[in-house]
């Protein structure tokens, strides 16, 4: 008989719901919930006192229910003796997750980011140097998700055909393999793939994908709000996904070259956004002819919208204050900025939507064409961390 697996979940929200109940249902997982916000662990834990978790998938309105052992806002009690620790959290949250849960560690442990993003092996790097743990980092959550009802039922929209990871640090003897643990959790898809380089999650992350479609669609807003919410991926014009393309290209570029002068850091084999869809969604997508269509017949993304806020008068105004921008910015173009920097590439795409971004943000990263801002210090960049070139990164590892 299989060993059971203590699996401690990090998070909250969509993706952590999801999670929690398809890992409940595994026969040989004893599942924790860990959210360091006490309102969320009071509400979710009220919510499994007289009912299971229902995670259900929208393409064939199949349900799985299944209950986690317990919600908690204490890492102390959520982390003590678990085997394999799982990051379903917003970027910006890693960082106090990574710290609450230092101190409990008992045993040699797995964490995985799932997502990972830009930057969480810098971040893994400085808060885990010293802790008998495996980091594998992922580049994007699996499923496109939401909460129906908090702690009682979810529903999967989306989910992605394949997902890549890597692994960011191997320091723990783990009793099991973290990757075929995981697949077996998340099921037949997405198939997870393993890449072998330190950068290479940070590269393939398509965490540019909301901030550049947020630029596109409202560079050139006159103010005046609008009668209806627009969709976010399926509005798309030709123009928008022309500019996201070309961030794309940028970020492959300096992919590439970080391949080119340290092949230990990076593969230098990171996909354009296209055939990443490709890759992805390619059983939702109804037209692959261009990046474009796929965007556009994504059935993934079916009626998701851009981030508004409601006027008094009951009209629509972007929220630029969204995890689009906020979230994703310093914990996702502001590293792969700085990365194309260690890099030496030249990146005005980039430049161009970052300082866009950095207006609306009310921050201070971009200064000309370098990362030399204020506000530097606040995101996942590895000049924030104090990295100058990518000599230093591989020296620290």
């Amino acid at each position: 008989m299989a060993e059971t697996k203590v699996v401690c979940i990090c998070g909250g929200g969509n993706g952590a719901h999801v999670l929690a109940g398809l890992a409940a249902a595994q026969a040989q997982a004893e599942v924790r919930v860990l959210t360091l916000l006490k309102n969320e662990a009071s509400k979710w834990s009220a919510s499994l006192r007289d009912s299971e978790l229902v995670v259900i998938r929208r393409d064939d309105s199949s349900e799985i229910m299944a209950k986690p052992a317990f919600v908690t806002d204490k890492a102390s009690r959520a982390v003590t003796g678990a085997d394999v620790i799982i990051f379903c959290v917003p970027a910006f949250a890693h960082r106090m997750y990574l710290e609450a849960i230092v101190p409990h560690l008992e045993r040699h442990v797995a964490i995985v980011g799932l997502p990972g993003r830009p930057g969480f092996e810098f971040q893994c790097l400085e808060v885990m140097r010293d802790a008998p743990c495996s980091v594998l980092s992922y580049e994007s959550l699996p499923w496109s998700c939401r909460i129906l009802e908090y702690g009682r039922k979810v529903e999967i929209l989306g989910t992605k055909d394949t997902l890549t990871g890597t692994a960011v640090s191997k320091k723990a003897q783990l009793r099991f393999d973290p990757v075929a643990f995981l697949q077996s959790v998340l099921g037949e898809l997405p198939a997870l793939v393993t890449a072998g380089k330190f950068l290479d999650v940070s590269l393939m992350s398509k965490s540019f994908i909301h901030p550049a479609l947020m630029y596109a669609k409202w560079k050139d807003w006159d103010g005046q709000p609008l009668s209806e919410m627009p969709l976010f991926y399926q509005g798309v014009s030709e123009s928008d996904v022309a500019f996201l393309s070309a961030v794309s290209d940028e970020i492959v570029t300096t992919a590439r070259e970080v391949g080119k002068l340290r092949p230990d850091l990076g593969s230098g084999d990171v996909d354009h956004i296209f055939p990443w869809i490709v890759r992805s969604y390619k059983y939702s997508v109804q037209d692959l002819t261009s990046l474009y269509t796929a965007l556009k017949t994504n059935s993934a993304y079916d009626g998701l919208l851009h981030p508004m806020t409601k006027t008094v008068d009951g009209k629509w105004i972007p929220d630029f204050t969204h995890r689009y921008l906020s979230e994703d910015v310093p914990c996702g173009l502001v590293v792969v900025k700085g990365l194309a920097e260690l890099a030496g590439v030249a990146s005005p795409a980039i430049d161009r939507l970052l300082a866009w971004c950095q207006v609306k943000l009310g921050k201070e990263f971009l200064v000309g064409s370098e990362l030399k801002g204020d506000d530097v210090k606040v995101t996942r960049a590895p000049q924030a961390f104090g990295y100058k070139a990518l000599d230093e990164v591989s020296a620290s590892l």
